[in-house]
């Protein structure tokens, strides 16, 4: 168990009773002084120190199959595969000795088996009540995961743009020396060497012109169907692979439209789904490969750091044989590409794009199945 200091259970603290004008006004019933934890999607439960809960917020309801009824006036700890921590840990809180402490745990649910969670037990202004905060193992690692993609994001961009600029100046001078050069000698045999050198700086003012389109375009906002976005996305790809790829379009047609660059919005799910095509080579020759376009609408999602009441989640799905271990935490790094030949961009772009409608894409892979989940927020 984890001692924090005073001030990490600050968030924690239950809202003051309300003031008692000459004993007119009646204190609020403890369920209704919590009823701001409702709006978490965290599971939270407000506990006397011997455990008895005094409020249970609907997350956790929904997390136990259990009704707030039921739970309210029950005892909190055979709720925990060894609920003699939770015991200890509020034996300890009774008597001040510290302000927070955080463990690991088992939740135990009806009609379901026990999930891992992360327990913050914290102190609030009322003495004789503390409240639990529940954290689904699973849920803070995709938290943490999230944010490692945004930080990633932001450093990636910093570097693109500090790096191709330091690049940029000397090539044009490689180029133009080279061309001066070529100018000068009169032996086909050295002027091929010339060409060489003029070709690679091309390539290079390429790839660097690539890496800061996204950086130079103007950000174009106006309405966006996700679904014509998808369509165009999928006719583009059944150009390049009329064969041996089956498109399966699986759409929530309810999703409103919503305010967006739709160009920036087609590169970046055409460069997904191109680099589920490449993936898929094999399958395609075989003719069994198969590429998704899924819509939903996600409803209280957090991504980002941030909680949103509709998101657009669109998956691109393909049945190809997964991305390497030994690159997922890097996909979407440049110049990182899981094939031979790949100038590893592409999912950096596609990135840059979704963060720029305030987004964000996740990666699930395995082998069989990968899945990039596009999150945008919803009007």
């Amino acid at each position: 168990m984890r001692k924090t200091s005073p001030d990490s259970s600050a968030s924690w603290g239950a809202p003051p009773p309300p003031q008692q004008n000459k004993g007119l006004t009646k204190p609020a019933a403890p369920s209704q002084s919590f009823q701001s934890f409702d709006l978490l999607a965290t599971l939270v439960a407000v506990v006397r120190g011997d455990g008895t809960v005094l409020f249970a917020n609907s997350a956790l309801e929904d997390a136990l199959g259990t009704s707030r009824r039921t739970l309210e006036g029950a005892s909190f700890l055979p709720f925990f595969t060894e609920p003699h921590i939770l015991r200890t840990a509020l034996d300890g809180a009774r008597v001040n000795e510290y302000a927070a402490l955080r463990y690991d745990a088992w939740l135990v649910r009806q009609h379901a088996d026990a999930v891992p969670v992360h327990v913050v037990l914290a102190q609030t202004e009322s003495p004789d009540q503390f409240v639990v905060e529940l954290l689904p193992l699973e849920a803070q690692a995709r938290q943490d995961r999230e944010e490692r993609l945004i930080d990633q994001a932001q450093a990636t961009k910093e570097l693109i743009r500090n790096l191709a600029h330091e690049i940029k100046n000397p090539l044009g001078g490689i180029r133009g020396a080279a061309q001066l050069l070529e100018m000068e000698i009169d032996s086909r045999d050295l002027k091929e060497y010339t060409r060489v050198i003029i070709h690679e700086a091309d390539r290079l003012q390429t790839l660097v012109d690539r890496l800061l389109a996204p950086h130079r375009r103007p950000h174009v906002v106006g309405d966006v169907n996700i679904h014509e976005v998808c369509e165009r996305v999928r006719s583009l790809i059944l150009a390049e692979f009329p064969r041996g790829l089956k498109v399966v379009r699986d759409y929530d047609t309810s999703i409103p439209e919503f305010r967006g660059d739709r160009e920036q919005l087609i590169q970046a799910v055409l460069n997904i789904a191109h680099n589920a095509c490449q993936a898929l080579a094999d399958r395609i020759g075989a003719g069994d490969a198969q590429l998704v376009f899924r819509t939903r609408i996600g409803r209280q999602v957090t991504f980002g750091k941030q909680r949103y009441r509709l998101a657009l989640e669109l998956h691109v799905i393909d049945n190809g044989p997964g991305v390497p271990d030994s690159i997922k935490d890097r996909i979407f790094y440049p110049p990182v590409s899981g094939r031979e030949g790949g100038s590893g961009t592409g999912l950096t772009l596609a990135q840059t794009f979704v963060q720029q409608h305030h987004g964000l894409i996740e990666c699930d892979s395995v082998p069989g199945r990968t899945d990039f989940k596009i999150l945008i927020p919803l009007p």
